[in-house]
């Protein structure tokens, strides 16, 4: 490959082989496990009246004044449906992650709060039409292509929200700290983190017996670009082949019209059965439209994380950074999630039953307890290990995520919106 594609300039067409080689090189950039990143997604709502739609537009003006970084060191971005993402700035470890994030979002919600918004608690819009109001060529081609898979495309763009942890990929060696073995224990723990930390029970406004609708969302999107990674001794090669592969989304142009010829594979384009010779460019902007449960970037992006309400996104963090980049918690974790590969089809099992399935139930509690020794090690401070403790207890040590939280806070109270009862309140319960 030559020097001026690694530069990522050159616009002359790409070979097939030059572009497997480019894809397999940059998605684990190699480094000791530490270093972290969050991105903090939530759904908008108006205080006035909270089933009214929240247009991009609305969200950017009440943001305007946090044009450019955070007080944190965050940037604040958009989502298609009004959605708003604060994007954390990577920290050298959890303690900086959770310091500068709380930071960010305080400020954000001040600002929401004064333009009569605030942050929904859910990961699926329990109401609200998917409606895209954000324009832009790539977010029409991306829906025009997800509906010819039906709905999900629509509510994953428009009404979903996540919570996404970036960790270091690990050191180029085969030791439990490489990025081969690291990449395997995070896709070995998927089912237990869609499980543990499930918050979207409803469906167009009632539950329908999911405790990830979020999820389950995803799983009927275009499989091409969403569905895991296949396991492989060589995850660089395996993830090469599966972004070639990958059915193609949108080809940039300066017209309006992004859309690819139906059925184009970048694989296919790079043999040249495209409008145009691929280029690096475009390989690389392919790239950003690929979206599997870890993706890898150079670090790794964990991407199956409901979003949570309030600041339980702090916990959820805690929680997964440290049975990943805590060896003696993740030696525990990879031993608690070993029997798991026998449930079928394990993350739609974790989405759609939560910690009411006895095995993850089990395996969530060897876990969370894993984690909760871990976060001294890693510096956590006192507020970091109480918010820990008190989501543990509140949910995992009851075999229970937060949508059944949210689901009794429902049937108490008719809304979606009702804040959880304090601690106290769980002491006694059953």
């Amino acid at each position: 490959m030559t020097s001026a594609l690694q530069a990522g300039r050159d616009i002359r067409p790409l070979s097939e082989s030059d572009a497997e080689v480019y894809v397999a090189s940059v998605c684990f950039k190699t480094g000791p496990p530490g270093a972290a990143g969050v991105e903090v997604e939530r759904l908008v709502h108006d205080v006035a009246d909270p089933q009214a739609p929240v247009t991009v537009a609305r969200v950017r003006e009440a943001m305007a004044a946090s044009a450019g970084t955070l007080p944190g060191g965050g940037v604040i971005s958009f989502e298609p449906g009004g959605q708003l993402e604060v994007s954390s700035a990577c920290a050298s470890g959890l303690p900086a992650l959770v310091a500068a994030t709380r930071k960010d979002l305080a400020a954000v919600e001040t600002r929401l709060s004064d333009a009569g918004l605030f942050c929904g608690p859910l990961a699926l819009d329990a109401g609200r039409p998917a409606v895209r109001s954000l324009e832009h060529p790539r977010y029409a081609s991306m829906e025009r292509h997800f509906d010819g898979f039906g709905p999900a495309g629509r509510t994953m763009m428009c009404s979903t929200a996540s919570l996404q942890i970036s960790l270091e990929a690990g050191f180029d060696s085969p030791a439990t700290t490489g990025a081969a073995q690291r990449w395997a224990r995070l896709h070995n723990l998927l089912p237990v983190l869609i499980a543990m930390f499930a918050n979207s029970p409803f469906l167009h406004g009632i539950p329908n017996g999911w405790h990830s609708n979020r999820q389950r969302t995803w799983l009927g999107i275009d499989p091409t670009r969403t569905a895991t990674v296949p396991r492989s001794e060589d995850p660089r090669r395996a993830w090469a082949h599966y972004a070639l592969d990958a059915l193609v989304l949108c080809i940039t142009s300066q017209g309006r019209c992004w859309d690819p010829p139906q059925g184009l594979t970048m694989r296919d384009w790079l043999h040249g059965n495209g409008p145009r010779p691929a280029t690096l460019g475009d390989l690389q902007y392919h790239l950003t439209t690929l979206f599997p449960p870890v993706r890898p970037r150079g670090f790794l992006e964990l991407r199956v994380i409901d979003a949570q309400a309030g600041h339980d996104w702090e916990p959820v963090t805690a929680i997964v950074t440290a049975l990943m980049d805590d060896e003696h918690a993740a030696d525990l974790a990879a031993d608690a999630c070993a029997p798991l590969t026998s449930l079928p089809d394990p993350m739609r099992t974790a989405a759609r039953e939560g910690l009411s399935n006895a095995a993850l139930a089990l395996a969530a509690r060897f876990c969370a307890e894993a984690a909760l020794d871990a976060l001294p090690r890693l510096g956590a401070d006192a507020t970091t290990r109480s918010r820990a403790e008190d989501f543990i207890e509140r949910n995992t040590a009851r075999g229970r995520c937060p949508a059944q939280e949210r689901l009794d806070l429902w049937h108490r109270t008719g809304s979606w919106f009702a804040h959880p009862e304090p601690r106290e309140a769980f002491t006694d319960a059953k």
